[in-house]
């Protein structure tokens, strides 16, 4: 995982947001539900890279039911800016995963919102997006 940051003091901040999504990463690929709970805040908001919109429980209960298998998932590419106790990363994340037993890889521009509370990050929000090229130019 490779990340940047963009704080006064970035070894801290990088540092703390980069074992929190590791630590998330691990979860998804062991379908750590309990471990995932403990990792992001009650209201965490999940949109897919299709717009849909989940919540904590909805997104905790696709790897309860098993109806979510992450088989293989890395975060790169990620920068970190951090406003006092919110941090905004950005990255590409890459993933084999299946969905009641649909296909759910691909790669993905994922924006994810963490919040400090009681001295540690949780995450509180997700946004995926597929990456794709850049349109071209306008039509003549």
């Amino acid at each position: 995982m490779t990340m940047t940051s963009t704080t006064k003091n970035p070894t801290s901040a990088r540092e703390e947001l980069q074992e929190l999504e590791e630590r998330r990463r691990q979860a998804e690929l062991r379908g750590d539900a309990a471990a995932l709970d403990a990792l992001s805040t009650d209201d965490l908001r999940l949109v897919g890279p299709v717009g849909f919109v989940i919540d904590k429980k909805q997104w905790l209960d696709g790897y309860r039911s098993g109806a979510l298998v992450v088989e293989s998932l890395t975060w790169d590419e990620v920068e970190v800016r951090e406003y006092g106790d919110t941090a905004v990363a950005i990255g590409l994340q890459t993933q084999e995963a299946a969905y009641r037993g649909a296909p759910a890889a691909g790669r993905f521009r994922v924006t994810h919102v963490a919040v400090r509370r009681d001295g540690r990050w949780l995450l509180a929000g997700l946004h995926f997006s597929p990456v794709a090229a850049p349109p071209g130019p306008p039509a003549r």
